[in-house]
Order: structure tokens, then sequence, then C-alpha cells
């Protein structure tokens, strides 16, 4: 066993360094590919925490008509208690809405209000921004309500962006990895080429299979490695320098929202690791299949 695991580790090394130039070409792109994965990754996860922290704020209001009867409003409080979409709702009566209108109007315009004249709502929070279409379609022409509101065309232009940058980080990345597996593989195969006299040798004197196939599926692995070390680096890197950019004193800042812990980081580059090694893996494993008989 000594003798073997000394033969594993020389011959990993001299494949290595005899093929050095498509060994960094490999390395660098498994990491590139890696660490458009880990963007990827910490896109989302960024996304999911600003979506949460924008679910708490996200809110529908449903204005009622000033001239709404006791029973209207209490009839679309009690529904409103009901909907499982709904995460939380507040009453406001005309003297709460009549002091807001004073914050927002300029004073000529508040001059001519009343305050029997200002509606009464409900201010509701969705357990999803989407939900609130739900809410508006709902509630929408009921006796008593006026109208309800809600950033509908924000909630879809965040949707359908954080939906596309996915997306299209998931492509390349998934693209760039099969380019990585595929250099590989080349890689190996360029190995297996070069000392393709010397493991017919091997064989004639009763190397078994294992005992040649282990040094090529190192050399895989390792560049596997090196590669995903590098990406983990820079999504590290990366989670570093975007903290940098967010402003703690404003807590509605996007990329304040979007911060993650020190957790979420790790657990991403243990993946990154985890999926390098295995690209590492399968290239090697292929190219030893395909190009070499044992």
């Amino acid at each position: 066993m000594p003798v073997f695991a000394e033969y594993a580790v020389r011959e990993t090394a001299s494949n290595l360094w005899r093929n050095r130039l498509m060994t960094i070409a490999a390395v660098l792109t498994v990491a590139v590919s890696l660490a458009l994965v880990g963007s990827a990754l910490l896109l989302k996860q960024g996304a999911a925490n600003a979506e949460a922290e924008w679910q708490r704020g996200t809110q529908v209001t449903i204005w009622m008509v000033p001239t709404a009867s006791p029973s209207e409003i209490a009839a679309v409080g009690s529904q409103l208690k009901t909907l499982p979409y709904v995460n939380s709702c507040v009453y406001r009566g005309k003297a709460y809405d009549y002091q807001e209108a004073r914050k927002l109007l300029t004073p000529s315009e508040f001059s001519v209000l009343q305050i029997q004249d200002m509606p009464t709502s409900y201010r509701c929070t969705p357990d999803q921004p989407s939900d609130a279409q739900i809410v508006a379609n709902r509630f929408t022409g009921q006796p008593g309500v006026g109208q309800v509101a809600a950033p509908f065309q924000q909630i879809h232009a965040m949707e359908q962006t954080i939906t596309v940058l996915q997306w299209v980080f998931l492509i390349i990345a998934l693209v760039l990895l099969l380019s990585a597996a595929v250099l590989i593989l080349n890689t190996i195969r360029l190995a297996i080429f070069a000392r393709r006299r010397e493991v017919s040798v091997m064989k004639l004197v009763g190397a078994t299979n294992w005992f040649i196939r282990v040094p090529f599926m190192s050399e895989g692995l390792i560049q596997g490695l090196l590669g995903s070390i590098v990406a983990a680096a820079v999504v590290l890197g990366l989670h570093l320098w975007l903290n940098t950019l967010g402003d703690p004193n404003n807590p509605n800042s996007v990329l304040t929202q979007m911060r993650l812990t020190g957790w979420e980081v790790f657990w991403t580059d243990a993946v990154l690791v985890i999926v390098g090694v295995g690209i590492g893996a399968v290239g090697s494993f292929t190219a030893i299949r395909r190009f070499l008989d044992v």
C-alpha cells in the first residue's frame, strides 16, 4: 500500500507538470464557471433575503368610500381575517387618514378637506408580493370599497428582473461547467496518450486496473479542487465587496437587504468545492473509460 500511494502521488504530480498549460487552462475554466455559479447562488440567496424584507414592507391599501356604512366596513374586515394569503391588516379611521393627508398635501390642497370627507382604509401585508393582485381582485367593486392600491408594477418588475438574472447566470454557469468538464477530459486524454506505451507495459507485467487508473483520476480531482478553491475565494471576495456597498443606515437599500450571513456564504463556498471535485471526477472518469481500456 505505501508503494502504491507513493506511485500515485508521483505520477499525479508528473502528469500535472507535463501538461501544465492544459492543467492551468482547466483550473481557470473551472474557477470561472464555478465563480459564476457562486455568484448566481449569492444572487438567489440575496434576492430571497431582499424579497423577505420587501414582503414585510409591501402593503395593499383597501380604501373605503367616505360614505361606506359601518356594516360594509366590518364586512371587509371580516373577510380579510379569513384570507390565508393575508398576513396582517391594520384598520385606519377617518381621523388617521386626515392627519396623513396633512403630511402629504400642500396647505392649499389640505385646506379644502374636511374630516368627514376622508375615507377609512385597511392597510394589509400579503404573505407574498404576488398575492397583492389577488387581494385587489377580491375586493375591487365590493360594496363600500372605493379603490385597492398596491405597487403592482414594481412587484411585477422586481419579480421579472430577479427571474431573468437568475436564469442568465444559471445558463452561463452550466455552459462553462460543461466546458470545464470537457477540458479536464481532454487533459486526461493527452496524459493517457503520452503514456500509452507505459500503460501497455504495466498491464503486461500484471498491474491492476485501479493501479493504472488512480493517478489519472487524481489528476482530474486536483484540477477540479484547485479551480473550486479559486472560485470560492472569488465568491468570498464578491460577498465582502458587496457588503461595503450597502448602507447600514439605510435599511431600505437593496444592497443592504440582500446582505448574507457568514454561514450562508460558507455553505455556498462548500457547494462550489463539492461541485468542483465532482466535475474533476466526472471528467477524469469519462476519459479513463473512453480512452483507457482498464
